[in-house]
């Protein structure tokens, strides 16, 4: 059983990332990687491989997935929100052509420096403090954003130690 709720992997491949623009809240109107919610007696890693399914079309197996750690948003102590992240490493010539609209949301290829752009507005807030490291550290790291309010004060980062993929 899982501590969040969440899932959350960003598709690469070469130097773009596949990225989903959400029709619906919490994350409607930005850029964003792909996942959900886990369902019950559901392994994170099985959740994210079903996710990166259901909301691209693409079989993605489960030696491609990397878990890289997770993100947690908290006012002081208290955690109200995280998700466990991952990243997947596609073929540079899988041909996917986008954008594609789906149930979801529009699917396209972003290039990584755009992603990560601090001054992007385009995305989830917490993507270019925490993508950076996911994609050029082989490590799993927290991400701990810490918000007063609805906006971010802090982040901490810190290695994580796990027995997961």
């Amino acid at each position: 059983m899982s501590i969040l709720k969440y899932t959350l992997c960003f598709i690469q491949r070469k130097s773009e990332l596949l990225m989903l623009n959400r029709f619906k809240a919490p994350t409607m109107g930005i850029w964003n990687g792909v996942g959900g919610k886990i369902e019950i007696n559901e392994t994170i890693e099985e959740s994210v491989q079903r996710e990166i399914l259901e909301e691209t079309g693409l079989f993605i197996e489960l030696d491609q997935i990397t878990h890289k750690g997770l993100v947690t948003w908290q006012e002081k102590d208290h955690v109200f929100g995280g998700m466990y992240i991952f990243k997947a490493d596609v073929a540079e010539d899988l041909y996917y052509n986008t954008p594609i609209k789906t149930d979801e949301g529009i699917l396209d290829w972003k290039r990584i420096d755009w992603v990560t752009d601090k001054q992007n507005e385009g995305v989830g807030e917490c993507i270019p403090y925490f993508l950076p490291i996911l994609l050029n550290d082989d490590k799993k790291y927290h991400h701990a954003f810490y918000y007063e309010g609805s906006r971010v004060v802090d982040v901490v980062v810190k290695e994580q130690i796990s027995m997961m993929k």
